[in-house]
């Protein structure tokens, strides 16, 4: 097993799946669901549009997990999972928070994939607090039944950098 941190793009990173902090529409939004539509172009969008809803405009609930193919990234598929909105814990928020890194985990595992790369879920426009969202990130990866070989937690900025190599 292998956990990385590294502070990049996450569209830039040649692993086999990358993984998309959306939101439950997923047809594209602001911060890396944003950067990652822009970057794997149109074919992503029309592949989460052809994706069956299962309530109006709801294709991924939150905590669950979605695959596409990455189309113009170099990373063979992006898994979309909606983190939860950060309400100050109790309306269930670290469960789901949770349930998207075991979703993902769970279909990337299916579809034989050996890298993977997460942002981190919902610490962004979210307003999850970042150290909590990462130590339940570490936490729940670490605990895995079945794990890629290799994992990456891949940050933005020097203080998420630093949160998460303090856990890893």
């Amino acid at each position: 097993m292998n956990f990385q941190v590294i502070e990049t793009d996450i569209t830039t990173l040649a692993v086999d799946a990358i993984v998309n902090a959306a939101n439950e529409s997923l047809l594209g939004g602001g911060g890396v669901d944003g950067a990652i539509h822009r970057a794997a172009g149109p074919a992503l969008l029309a592949a989460c549009r052809a994706l069956p809803e299962v309530r109006s405009g709801v294709r991924c609930p939150t905590g669950e997990a979605r695959i596409t193919p990455g189309f113009a990234l170099p990373a063979r598929f992006v898994i979309h999972t909606a983190g939860p909105v950060w309400h100050g814990g109790g309306r269930g928020e670290p469960g789901l928070l949770a349930e998207c890194y075991t979703n993902c985990l769970k279909i990337a595992c299916d579809e034989g994939v050996e890298s993977i790369a997460f942002p981190a879920i919902s610490a962004g426009i979210y307003g999850y607090p970042a150290e909590a969202a990462a130590e339940i990130a570490v936490r729940t990866i670490r605990g895995a039944a079945r794990l890629p070989r290799r994992v990456v937690f891949c940050t933005f900025g020097a203080r998420m950098t630093a949160i998460y190599e303090t856990l890893v």
